[in-house]
């Protein structure tokens, strides 16, 4: 079963033309972590994709795929 996709972290990140390492810095958590969340194998909690929408200046709304079509 191919894994879903969940959030849009990659995107946004390509589009602000930052890495994930420039993320995990900022946060100050492990780069592999930032990592997993790019892939979606892992999903950060919600406070931590609140804190990711504010270092990446956008509405956390973003972040997240919608569920509607």
């Amino acid at each position: 079963m191919p894994k879903k996709e969940i959030n849009r972290i990659k995107l946004v990140l390509v589009e602000k033309k930052r890495t994930n390492k420039w993320l995990a810095e900022q946060l100050e958590i492990d780069p592999s972590t930032v990592s997993r969340w790019c892939t979606n194998d892992m999903q950060p909690s919600l406070e931590t994709l609140v804190a990711v929408a504010k270092v990446l200046d956008v509405d956390a709304r973003e972040l997240i795929v919608s569920t509607k079509k």
